[in-house]
């Protein structure tokens, strides 16, 4: 064990440790949600709720809900979970569905967004089946509110975070299909980082689950979307943040953890599943032209390999010159995501 601590945490020093600029050291009160009602959403024409998910290993947590206000009679409902260093803000998305004809929902999960408490550090998790419960409140939720078809999607983290729910609940799964954009189904690395350098730093993170991983200071992603740069979107920015902040090595345990699961497992998947990747991968750190033209966030061709391998009726599916986030791609790419996404649940209705 002592052996298999230092090369960890030589690891994670050649990797880059490093703090972060927020109060660690919270010395408040941790008062638990109590006003769980709905309120009019940061989003116009949204509204949402705060979901008190109780007692967490850093204290009090709470998820939130968001829908999309509409009036339309319809059976059918999509509920979407966000990705690492994200929340919910892609307003056209949920226009979108709607205008489709379903009801739209959405989750802040615990530590992200509109759910993060201040004396939370952002993203972080033990295991990532403790996003079950977010999910499942809001799955709750819709059918409160009269929905019977529902379509649970996620991208990235979240992408991963769906799958295994599928995997995880199986036969009793209670959504009637699965739409994943980008997931994170490997590590974006070489051979020896994927089968090293992860798994080991991963394996502590139950005994140092705060000892955190920095990264390079790349903006290629960040400014390949905000409006202010080169990109066409508006978001908050101390939720969704240009440098992601150092990752635990509990997150790390959650993911490898979860990854492991999901191809050990894969044969469980018995809902309707959809992969859909970028065409490409682009290297890089700061921004260039070119990060306008694929995904420069995960690899593709791991996305393609391990998805296809997924589930008993799983579609993969390439959109070309995606970003990683495909719905947040220029006009013609993420049209041909929502196309896909559209045909993809009308070919899978019972």
């Amino acid at each position: 064990m002592k052996k298999l601590l230092v090369a960890a945490l030589i690891l994670a020093s050649a990797i880059g440790v490093g703090a972060w600029n927020i109060k660690e050291k919270y010395t408040g009160p941790k008062t638990p949600v109590t006003d769980t009602s709905w309120h009019p959403d940061i989003l116009e024409g949204y509204e949402a709720r705060y979901v008190n998910q109780g007692e967490a290993f850093d204290g009090p947590c709470r998820s939130t809900i968001i829908r999309k206000i509409t009036d339309i009679k319809s059976k059918k409902g999509f509920l979407y979970i966000h990705g690492y260093n994200d929340y919910f803000f892609q307003k056209e998305m949920g226009e979108r569905f709607v205008d489709s004809g379903f009801h739209f929902y959405a989750v802040d999960l615990r530590r992200y967004g509109r759910s993060k408490e201040p004396w939370q550090y952002p993203f972080n998790i033990r295991n990532q089946k403790e996003y079950f419960n977010d999910i499942d409140s809001a799955l709750s939720q819709m059918r409160r509110d009269g929905i019977t078809d529902i379509t649970l999607g996620g991208h990235s983290t979240g992408g991963l975070t769906v799958i295994l729910f599928g995997i995880d609940r199986g036969a009793r799964c209670p959504v009637n299909r699965i739409v994943t954009n980008s997931p994170f189904l490997e590590w974006n690395f070489n051979a020896f980082m994927r089968g090293v350098a992860f798994p080991t730093i991963g394996s502590l993170g139950k005994i140092l689950p705060n000892v955190k991983v920095g990264e390079e200071k790349c903006d290629g992603y960040g400014y390949s979307l905000l409006k202010q740069y080169y990109g066409e979107w508006e978001y908050n920015t101390d939720w969704k943040m240009i440098y992601s902040p150092p990752k635990t090595f509990s997150w790390m345990h959650a993911i490898e953890s979860a990854q492991t699961e999901v191809m050990k497992h894969k044969e469980n998947m018995v809902v309707p599943l959809l992969v859909m990747h970028s065409s490409r991968k682009i290297t890089g750190c700061n921004y260039t032209p070119e990060f306008q033209t694929g995904d420069c966030v995960l690899d593709p061709a791991m996305i393609q390999r391990r998805g296809s391998q997924i589930g008993r009726h799983t579609e993969v599916c390439t959109i070309d010159s995606g970003l990683h986030d495909l719905i947040l791609s220029k006009k013609t790419a993420r049209d041909a995501a929502y196309d896909s996404i559209f045909s993809f649940i009308r070919r899978n209705q019972k």
